[in-house]
């Protein structure tokens, strides 16, 4: 077996790794890279392999930095089956159609601009109708249960307690008689955060790739996230600001909304209005009501007592444009989330060029922001940002809430691994970080005598047995 890692290497973003085992090749994730406009366009439209000489694609969760270049995968000759949960086919059909919308968008704006320069037009990267085609090649598999990958290579899903229907992933490799296991954390969550379960152990493991997001790195506990979020809140209904807040339409969006159902409930939070601003939020928050099975005990609750956690009244689900516009005129406090997360497209993007030159304003954020995104020079509080094109002087206050993320921290990451048996966990390899976090989870592990710690460049292939 050879370990080939071709995204999420010393980044964030485009997760996808290649297992080539007997003669066949399997790819782990198949994400979108996102990070400056050109490199991503090369390194999304161009696979660095055939697709078509994929056997399969065994999908981790749905967020799009994992699984968004499936339809250009299928589009480019794939045709195999994409093994995954039964909650992430269900917000993969919702992701994928949206972020195929955002291709044909994003074309048919850079082509108004090519046409100007009498430049040739380009093709977007995928449609609606790719990710259609994609999302027939779609298996689910609940959690726990072994599934074959191929002849010799067999799979079982853990709750990685990330997102709806996030797992981790151990693939059992026999040969000669022996059998030989290999871990892949995707993205692992929390433990004590709302809505889904905390993490499972997937099993022992002989060689890990772990996400490092936050390698080097503490959250405020979960506990806080209602005691800050109240005392935010009030400083901006104070002044009479509004609250805006970029969040992941899938995961950090239901997370908040749930808190602020909490904080209603318990008359701890004044009323004011809470707009989510996101069709794709609204479709996810649907998605999130049919999987009760992944619910943790005090959403089950809520649930078999008839309560509904995401539809309190003073929530209203905007899906139109117009409605969304109409935001903008209202004088009284009020909280807006919307996406993107990193505000990087979108209707986030409307709302801050409506208030980021206000003092009044308050920008929350509450979710990992990358490098050269305008979330990253929102969260380094800069003087001057871009939006659509035209440069605004911050003059809202930035508030930063690492409570609410649903990506583990150093220590919890250490928790998770640590459930993997340390006698047989011979090798690791760390993935989905910036390389100054890798480094510090990389001495957290050495420090914790895991002595074959090691940190991928795109490109790079180890024999694994």
């Amino acid at each position: 077996m050879t370990l080939e890692f071709q995204g999420a290497a010393r980044t964030v973003t485009g997760s996808m790794h290649l297992l080539h085992v007997d003669g066949s090749t399997i790819l782990l994730d198949c994400g979108l890279f996102q990070g400056r406009r050109a490199e991503a366009n090369e390194r999304n439209r161009h696979f660095p392999f055939d697709p078509a000489s994929i056997a399969a694609v065994v999908l981790s969760h749905a967020h799009i930095d994992h699984s968004g270049n499936l339809p250009n995968l299928v589009k480019q000759g794939f045709t195999g089956p994409i093994w995954c949960t039964p909650a992430t086919k269900d917000l993969c059909e919702i992701m994928l159609a949206d972020s195929g919308h955002i291709q044909v968008k994003d074309a048919e704006f850079l082509n108004k601009k090519l046409s100007q320069q009498h430049l040739p037009p380009v093709e977007p990267l995928y449609s609606p109708e790719d990710a259609a085609a994609a999302l027939r090649l779609f298996r689910t598999v609940p959690y726990n249960k072994e599934f074959p990958v191929l002849p010799n290579l067999t799979a079982r899903f853990a709750d990685a307690g990330h997102i709806l229907g996030s797992a981790s992933i151990r693939l059992a490799h026999t040969r000669n008689g022996s059998v030989k296991y290999l871990g892949f954390t995707g993205d692992v969550g929390r433990w004590k955060m709302p809505i889904i379960r905390d993490p499972a152990s997937m099993g022992d493991v002989d060689i890990l790739i772990s996400e490092s997001t936050y390698g080097g790195k503490l959250h405020d506990p979960p506990d806080d996230m209602e005691k800050s979020l109240v005392a935010d809140l009030a400083r901006a209904i104070g002044r009479g600001g509004k609250v805006i807040v970029p969040a992941f339409s899938v995961g950090r969006t239901q997370d908040l909304v749930y808190t602020l159902h909490s904080l209603f409930d318990k008359g701890k939070l004044p009323r004011i209005p809470i707009y989510v601003d996101s069709p794709l939020a609204v479709n996810a928050t649907e998605i999130y009501k049919k999987h009760p099975e992944c619910f943790d005990e005090e959403v089950s609750r809520h649930v078999g007592a008839n309560h509904d956690p995401f539809g309190l009244a003073q929530i209203h689900y905007v899906r139109s444009a117009e409605e969304s516009k109409q935001l903008n005129d209202k004088k009284e406090p009020f909280m807006v989330i919307a996406a993107s997360g990193m505000c990087e497209a979108g209707r986030i993007l409307h709302h801050l060029a409506n208030g980021v030159e206000d003092p009044r304003t308050m920008i929350l954020i509450v979710g990992y922001q990358a490098e050269h995104t305008l979330g990253y020079k929102l969260v380094h509080r800069d003087e001057e940002v871009k939006i659509f094109g035209n440069v605004y002087k911050r003059k809202a206050e930035v508030v930063v809430r690492n409570s609410f993320s649903a990506h583990a921290d150093n220590d919890e990451l250490l928790k998770f691994i640590g459930m993997v048996d340390p006698k047989k966990l011979q090798r690791v390899f760390l993935v989905h970080g910036e390389y100054e976090r890798q480094l510090a989870f990389q001495k957290a592990l050495g420090e914790r005598n895991y002595a074959n710690v090691q940190i991928p460049q795109r490109g790079e292939k180890f024999e694994l047995w």
